[in-house]
């Protein structure tokens, strides 16, 4: 599976990234009921920073977030399903509960997608902190140089009002050919 596609499969709520245990159920190739099932069977790996379920207003949020549009479009469509209600809100996994997965779930293909599934937080995590960086670098450039353009701005401004002035004289000796 491509990293692309595991990432867009990891949502953001109250500021937490998380998967959700359907899109997970999914990628495993097994049924979201199997996969819930193997959990509760060793609740105990799972405590709320790596695992919880939803509620029905955080899901209404994310459910409204959904863009749902053409594939042309550079915007991820999120599929996300309509009828997912009271005790059967899905149930959100952080980076350290899919991985707590792979201790629960021990198939060959588990361990493989525990795997894409990690690269894809970190490659998530990483493209999050080149951004912070850019970003503390367009700010320290900012800093440093606005005092240059300020500089520059009213030399501009200058220049725009003395050239009105002149263009206003009445007593400017024409210049070119007279007849």
């Amino acid at each position: 599976m491509q990293l692309i596609t595991i990432q867009n499969k990891i949502y953001e709520i109250n500021g937490i990234k998380v998967m959700l245990d359907f899109d997970l159920a999914e990628l495993y190739e097994v049924e979201t009921r199997v996969l819930n099932q193997a959990i509760k069977r060793n609740i105990e790996s799972f405590p709320e920073d790596f695992m919880f379920r939803l509620t029905k207003e955080e899901w209404e949020e994310l459910f409204s977030q959904t863009v749902h549009i053409s594939s042309s479009s550079q915007i991820v469509m999120m599929d996300l399903p309509k009828n997912r209600t009271g005790k059967y809100l899905p149930y959100a996994f952080t980076e350290h509960g899919v991985t707590m997965l792979a201790s629960v779930l021990k198939s060959p293909k588990a361990r493989k997608m525990n795997i894409a599934i990690v690269r894809a937080f970190v490659a998530l995590r990483r493209t999050l902190l080149n951004l912070e960086d850019f970003q503390i670098q367009i700010k320290d450039l900012e800093s440093k140089y606005d005092s240059q353009f300020e500089d520059i701005f009213e030399a501009i401004q200058f220049l725009m009002t003395e050239n009105k002035e002149i263009a206003t004289q009445n007593e400017r000796v024409k210049i070119g050919f007279k007849k």
